[in-house]
């Protein structure tokens, strides 16, 4: 790395951000030499001599976290990289561990009056001669590492003091430990249903449906059956189809490690609901849109969300709600939530005049490059529109299928390329080319299924990928107008996602 531009980073750095540097390098940097350091030539040095500065990634990492957002953008210099070493973790260049954000996090929390009460708290089990020279909290959580009170396994000694001192950051400490702890998953064995069991209690009611989000070709108001080959009808606040656990149930662990989900809130969740259209090109209005904004809204309030609702948004101002979001910084949050609602066009959602906005131009302002502070955590996208103007076929397996008479409209367009950054996950209502369906009473088939699995999930510890599967699953189970949809969700995730509720 140029050692001119690290020597201007060090300029800018004080004292305690040096202190936080070092802290945070504890895990992948000797720490009796740390303890030597006093300004950041000086860890930069050592860094270098562990390969750690070979790429932008590892100080990226290091900047981010301690909020220094402006020295984070004098490395990209070659955004290309950067974009490149954030997508693939290596042995040379390592991720932060959450145990070390963690930590980082609840420091930079503690009052001077519990930082105090923590000292008393710890002085019959640390020396009071380790104890007295501290004057930060990064200073005490090192000497519990010392003593090894405080380790990545070792956590209680840290949640007891900080209950008598802070409630929310002990809950901080328990939500870490949780998080490390759902990565495991319950194992269900579904039990076959008899062919008198599929027959559906009574008969369907009449529903209204409308058809085709995407630029009209053909007349709107046409009257379709919808045809459910679903086998029954689930019940609100029940799991997906018949499914019971056996009577021993397993848990497995997963080895792969998770993404951190602490902060209050966790995240920023936008929804972009385009309901009242201009008529340009055709485009009519989009009933039942609104049951899913209630639907989104609540969902992700209770999975600890900050939601944010911007309804019937032209191109530029879509554009510009995108850009503004991008534009914050997004240190004190764990992820991103985009929900889009919309008509659109292959590879393009449209605003309310008729503008395409391509789905590219909707992630690219949460980049690594764009959005530092984001970098690392996971960014969701969830769109509900058609991905063309064709219909998708399939066949029934089943005769005794009821049918549903109704009134359609169809949503989004496709992605033309995941963008190229590590931790965005884009889920579409339906794959490339084909129509996706909205019931004008109820909302759209995609996104209710996608809130009652994201629910159904976050009760029992499911990671997101799990959840969409579960989605599709279902989503496709159903007919409509003679045709079947299928989500699909594409994603560059490099950990496990789990979303329980906060």
């Amino acid at each position: 790395m140029d050692l001119c531009l690290l020597s201007r980073i060090d300029e800018e750095l004080d004292s305690s951000e040096v202190a936080a540097l070092c802290f945070l390098c504890r895990d992948v940097l000797n720490r009796k030499r740390l303890e030597k350091v006093e300004d950041g030539r000086s860890l930069f040095l050592r860094l270098q001599e562990k390969s750690l500065l070979e790429d932008h990634y590892f100080l990226s990492q290091l900047l981010s976290v301690i909020g220094r957002l402006d020295l984070h953008r004098l490395l990209e210099t070659d955004s290309r990289q950067l974009e490149q070493t954030a997508h693939t973790q290596t042995d040379s260049c390592p991720a932060l561990s959450q145990y070390r954000r963690m930590l980082y996090k609840v420091s930079e929390d503690v009052t001077k009056e519990n930082l105090t009460k923590m000292k008393f708290l710890l002085s019959d089990k640390l020396p009071r001669g380790r104890l007295d020279p501290c004057t930060t909290a990064l200073e005490v959580l090192c000497e519990m590492e010392r003593q090894e009170l405080l380790t990545e396994d070792r956590l209680d000694e840290l949640q007891r003091i900080l209950e008598e001192c802070d409630t929310q950051l002990a809950h901080t400490v328990q939500q870490h430990r949780e998080a490390r702890g759902s990565v495991s998953r319950q194992e269900y064995s579904v039990q076959p249903i008899s062919n008198q069991e599929q027959q559906l209690s009574s008969p369907q009611s009449l529903q209204s449906l409308s058809i085709s989000e995407t630029r009209p070709n053909c007349e709107r108001g046409q009257r379709i059956r919808l045809y459910s080959d679903a086998m029954t009808e689930t019940q609100p606040g029940s799991g997906p189809d018949q499914v019971t656990t056996s009577p021993t149930q397993s848990w497995k662990t997963s080895e792969m490690e998770h993404y951190s989900m602490t902060c209050n809130p966790r995240g920023t969740c936008l929804i972009i609901n385009n309901y009242h259209f201009m008529g340009f090109s055709g485009l009519t209005d989009r009933p039942g849109t609104e049951q899913d904004e209630k639907a989104l809204h609540n969902v992700f309030s209770r999975l600890g969300f900050k939601v944010e609702v911007c309804s019937d948004l032209t191109e530029k101002t879509m554009l510009g709600a995108v850009e503004e979001l991008g534009g914050r910084s997004h240190i004190q949050a764990d992820a991103l939530v985009v929900c889009v609602l919309s008509h659109g066009e292959k590879g393009c959602v449209l605003g309310t005049d008729g503008g395409e906005v391509p789905i590219r131009s909707l992630t690219q302002p949460f980049t690594s490059k764009q959005c530092p502070s984001l970098m690392g955590k996971p960014k969701l996208f969830f769109i509900q529109a058609c991905q063309g103007k064709g219909f998708q076929r399939g066949a029934l397996f089943t005769p005794s299928i009821r049918q549903r008479e109704g009134r359609y409209e169809a949503d989004a367009g496709a992605i033309e390329s995941i963008p190229w950054d590590a931790d965005f996950l884009i889920g579409m209502a339906t794959v490339e080319e084909c129509k996706s369906f909205r019931n004008t009473k109820e909302g759209s088939i995609y996104i209710q299924e996608l809130c009652k699995q994201l629910e159904w999930g976050a009760d029992r510890g499911e990671d997101i990928l799990s959840v969409l599967t579960r989605v599709n699953r279902e989503v496709s189970r159903g007919v409509y107008r003679d045709s079947k949809q299928m989500p699909e969700p594409k994603y560059t995730l490099t950990k496990k996602l789990f979303l329980p509720y906060f």
